[in-house]
C-alpha cells in the first residue's frame, strides 16, 4: 500500500489534497465532512482586509461612544450591526473546526496593504490555526505605479505578518508580474513557509443584448491545469519554501502531473463544488494505484521527477511559441 504522506509549510499531511479556500470551508460540519472523504488539510474561507478593518473602526466608534474604559472589552463586545463575517466569528470557525477534525486547519486572509489589520494575524494564530494562507493580488491597472511600487507591498505585507506570527505562512499568488521567476525566487527567501501558484480571481464578460458587465466562469477548467502546471515545473528546487499548486486540477491525474512537476501539495475546490466530497476519495484512490503501478511506495519518490531540473527536456516547459507542435497541426489529432 503506498504512503500518500506529504510534508507542506513544515505540516506533516496525510495526503497531498487541501480544500483551498472557498465556500466549502466556511463551516466546520462542512469541514468535517471534507475530512471523512479524505482532505488533508483545509484553507478556511477567506476573510478580506476591508473586513477586519471595517469591524476594527465599529469597534472603536462604540467604545467612544459606550463608555467603554478598558481596551480588554473588546474582545468581548458583539455590536449589532457588524458585517456579516465579522472577525469575532472567523476566530469561532478556526475554534470549532478544530474541535471538530484532526487535519490541519489554515485561515486565510485576502489582503493588497500592509496597513491596519496586520495585527489580527496573531488572534488567528491565538485561536488555534495551523497556518495562514495570504490571498495577496494586485491588478496591475494603475498607470501611475511603477512594477516596483506593485511588488514593494508584496514584501511589506510579508515582513508586517511574519514579525507578528509564529505559525507557517504561505502567500498565495497570480501570475501578473513582470519577472515572474524572479518574483517567485524573491517571496520564497522572506520567511514565508509556502507559495501557492496561483490564485483564481474575478473574471469579467459582457451581455452583449443588455450590455452589462457579468461575471465569467467562477469555477476552472481541467484546461486551467497548464499555467500552474508550468511554473511549478520551472520553480520546484529553486525556491526556499514549498510550492502548492491551485486552479485546473480536476482528477487525480492532475495531481499526479503537479506532483511529478515539483508540487509538495495541490489545492482542490471546482472539482469538489461539481462532484461532490467524495471526489476527493476517488482522487486518491486512483493517486495510490498508480503509485502502485509504477512501483513508488512514498509521494517524494516521485516528486520533481518531472520538473525542469529533474526532466529530459526542461526546455518544453519553458518554450511557450506555437511552431514545434503546432506547424503540422491539422485538427485530426482532436
Amino acid at each position: 500500500m503506498a504512503n500518500l504522506e506529504v510534508n507542506y509549510l513544515g505540516l506533516t499531511l496525510k495526503n497531498p489534497i487541501i480544500v483551498g479556500s472557498s465556500g466549502l470551508t466556511d463551516k466546520s460540519e462542512a469541514i468535517r465532512n471534507l475530512e471523512q472523504n479524505g482532505a488533508a488539510a483545509v484553507v478556511l474561507k477567506s476573510l478580506f482586509e476591508e473586513e477586519i478593518l471595517l469591524e476594527k473602526e465599529a469597534m472603536l466608534s462604540q467604545m467612544q461612544s459606550g463608555g467603554f474604559l478598558y481596551p480588554e472589552t473588546v474582545d468581548f463586545y458583539q455590536y449589532e450591526e457588524a458585517p456579516k463575517e465579522t472577525t469575532m466569528d472567523y476566530l469561532e470557525l478556526i475554534r470549532e473546526t478544530k474541535k471538530q477534525v484532526s487535519i490541519p486547519v489554515l485561515a486565510s486572509i485576502n489582503c493588497m496593504t500592509a496597513q491596519q489589520w496586520t495585527w489580527f494575524p496573531k488572534e488567528i494564530e491565538n485561536a488555534g490555526a495551523d497556518g495562514l494562507e495570504l490571498n495577496l493580488f494586485i491588478l496591475p491597472t494603475d498607470m501611475k505605479r511603477s512594477a516596483g511600487e506593485n511588488e514593494k507591498v508584496y514584501f511589506d505585507i510579508v515582513e508586517e505578518v511574519c514579525s507578528k506570527v509564529n505559525i507557517p505562512v504561505s502567500l498565495k499568488i497570480s501570475y501578473y508580474f513582470s519577472n515572474l521567476a524572479t518574483m517567485i525566487n524573491r517571496l520564497s527567501t522572506t520567511g514565508i513557509k509556502g507559495l501557492v501558484l496561483f490564485n483564481r480571481f474575478y473574471s469579467p464578460d459582457i451581455d452583449i443584448e443588455n450590455f452589462q458587465l457579468t461575471s465569467g466562469s467562477v469555477l476552472s477548467t481541467p484546461g486551467d491545469l497548464s499555467l500552474s502546471l508550468r511554473w511549478i515545473a520551472i520553480m520546484a528546487e529553486r525556491v526556499d519554501c514549498d510550492l502548492a499548486a491551485s486552479t485546473g486540477i480536476h482528477d487525480a491525474p492532475a495531481v499526479i502531473k503537479q506532483i511529478l512537476a515539483g508540487a509538495n501539495a495541490v489545492q482542490v475546490v471546482s472539482a469538489i463544488y461539481k462532484h461532490g466530497g467524495e471526489k476527493i476519495a476517488e482522487m486518491l484512490h486512483q493517486l495510490g494505484s498508480w503509485m502502485d503501478k509504477h512501483g513508488f511506495s512514498s509521494v517524494d519518490q516521485f516528486r520533481g521527477k518531472m520538473s525542469q531540473v529533474g526532466g529530459d527536456n526542461p526546455a518544453a516547459f519553458e518554450r511557450v511559441q506555437f511552431m514545434k507542435y503546432f506547424r503540422g497541426f491539422t485538427g485530426d489529432e482532436m
